[in-house]
């Protein structure tokens, strides 16, 4: 099925252990490699309820480098630190390698799959899919800086880290500064938070005016 054609009602539903719990009739069912990445990290990792894993030019590009992703932008600086790396086995259908995935992601929510893409984890699907699509944003842009063949100007230290501590909880707004600004308050520091959660309504009602259908 094309991505265009996938609805609500035409996911196969399956539990950790890869017992179909719900097949439409369609006749398709589950990809080996996307369960084998998926399930270990949801069953080593209760706090997570959401896994994305892209396959994107950009994504993949950043992943064959050794460096892998720099803090060259605001967008990755908020990444700096957080990022699991994990060494390309082969395609994911290696039960012995889930282990290996998930030791390499740790406390991380964000893990880098060398040459092979991109994988994040949220405690909800809003909070993955800000992550995702941000570390995509960050890895398109590290690309067209490289590309252009002309010194980088590189962060301070300190830049880097006073990034990293904003980026350290969920969104800050004036009527909500005192309580979540991780500057301010250490307490409001909370890797586990994630950012997200404020798009995803807008993000949802532009997508009912463009195509409603996905929620059928």
């Amino acid at each position: 099925m094309l991505y265009e054609e996938i609805t609500a009602s035409s996911l196969v539903k399956i539990d950790i252990e890869g017992r179909t719990l719900l097949q439409p009739d369609h006749g398709y069912n589950v990809n080996v490699a996307g369960f084998y990445l998926h399930a270990p990290i949801h069953r080593a990792r209760p706090d997570v309820n959401c896994v994305l894993h892209t396959h994107t030019r950009a994504g993949t590009a950043v992943s064959t480098l050794a460096e892998g992703l720099l803090p060259l932008s605001q967008t990755a600086m908020r990444f700096h630190g957080r990022i699991g790396y994990h060494d390309f086995e082969g395609p994911a259908i290696d039960r012995d390698e889930c282990d290996r995935v998930v030791a390499d992601l740790g406390r991380n929510n964000v893990l880098v799959l060398r040459n092979h893409g991109l994988l994040v984890c949220g405690n909800t699907i809003p909070q993955a899919f800000n992550a995702i699509y941000w570390l995509e944003q960050a890895c398109r842009i590290q690309v067209d800086a490289l590309g252009c063949g002309r010194p980088l100007h590189a962060p301070t230290e300190m830049a880097i880290g006073n990034t990293v501590t904003c980026f350290a909880g969920t969104e800050i707004t004036l009527d909500n500064e005192r309580d979540t600004n991780p500057v301010l308050n250490e307490a409001a520091q909370n890797l586990q938070a994630g950012y997200g959660l404020l798009e995803w309504p807008a993000l949802r009602r532009r997508l009912d005016r463009i195509d409603g259908s996905y929620a059928q």
